[in-house]
């Protein structure tokens, strides 16, 4: 009789732990390297980061989105939401009144610890790398309790676009040296940040080496040291070209080898996310235009 009551009792143990299991919220391990579970799939959530506004929408999930940050602006939905302030350090108080059930933000961010210990869930992810995208893609989708196949189909999508843009591309265009500028400083897109590999795969040569990270800091004789055949300006604050101390040197500036992308596409290019094909096509439409001076079979 005591075996079948012991038997009885290791069966209800079971029980309740497959019931609390089937109950627990989705699960996964964020930029910094926590393990985050919520106790329910949300669906309220919060983005301080518009790439990560971009992926929830991307993964057709846009109704969920309670609040972003000043930044996220695409897709149209989201520019009639509630605005939180800037993603690094944002207005908490207004994050606690729209009562997420989670908010995604950057690693970089400030206002995680203050969150947390208000009992908000957050969940940090900054893709930097074409890697770090395809991840976070499937760990949006894992938070939004979507399959998984949801996020490699997308991704699909994304990947192939950007090989198209490869292909779009003469023979010409292949080949030419390229400094790519994200922010006024110079900061740079480094060969190893996500912009640098497209810049790859596009076939270009990135001035700025792996080296120094993805998106480093630099002093402006190093560029006009590495004197690039193209400048990309992808700082939607720089409307025009404002040249550094030496830069009128360069031959891209001499021969007027530089493309300042507007407002619009500059927030494509510089955004890790669901638009980075179309990034890859506004960068690979920028080398066919430069790459027309250029004489046939000869390297500049």
């Amino acid at each position: 009789m005591k075996k079948i009551v012991f038997a009885l009792w290791l069966g209800l143990l079971a029980a309740c732990g497959a019931v609390q299991a089937a109950d627990a919220g989705p699960s996964v391990t964020d930029g910094r390297g926590r393990v985050i579970t919520l106790p329910r799939v949300p669906q309220r959530i919060v983005t301080l980061l518009p790439s990560l506004t971009e992926s929830v929408c991307a993964l057709d999930q846009c109704q969920r989105l309670v609040g972003v940050d000043r930044y996220s602006n695409a897709p149209a939905f989201v520019r009639g939401l509630p605005q939180v302030g800037g993603g690094l350090d944002p207005s908490i108080e207004a994050i606690v009144a729209l009562k997420p059930d989670v908010v995604l933000l950057a690693v970089s961010s400030r206002a995680s610890a203050r969150l947390e210990a208000l009992g908000i869930p957050v969940v940090a992810l900054e893709p930097k790398t074409h890697v770090d995208v395809r991840r976070v893609l499937g760990q949006i989708a894992t938070l939004l309790g979507l399959p998984t196949s949801s996020a490699d189909r997308l991704w699909r999508e994304i990947d192939a676009g950007v090989l198209a843009a490869a292909q779009s591309l003469p023979e010409r265009a292949h080949g030419m040296r390229v400094y790519f500028e994200v922010s006024r400083g110079p900061y740079a897109a480094g060969e190893s940040s996500f912009i640098g590999e497209t810049l790859t795969r596009l076939g270009a040569r990135n001035v700025v080496p792996a080296s120094l990270g993805p998106f480093p800091r630099l002093n402006p004789e190093f560029v006009v040291r590495a004197d690039p055949d193209v400048i990309m300006i992808g700082n939607r604050s720089m409307q025009s070209m404002v040249p550094y101390p030496g830069w009128q040197s360069m031959r891209a500036m001499k021969t007027g080898n530089v493309c300042v992308f507007g407002p619009e596409i500059s927030d494509v290019v510089v955004r890790p996310g669901p638009r980075m094909a179309e990034a890859a096509r506004a960068m690979a439409e920028c080398l066919v235009e430069k790459s027309a001076k250029r004489q046939p079979g000869k390297a500049e």
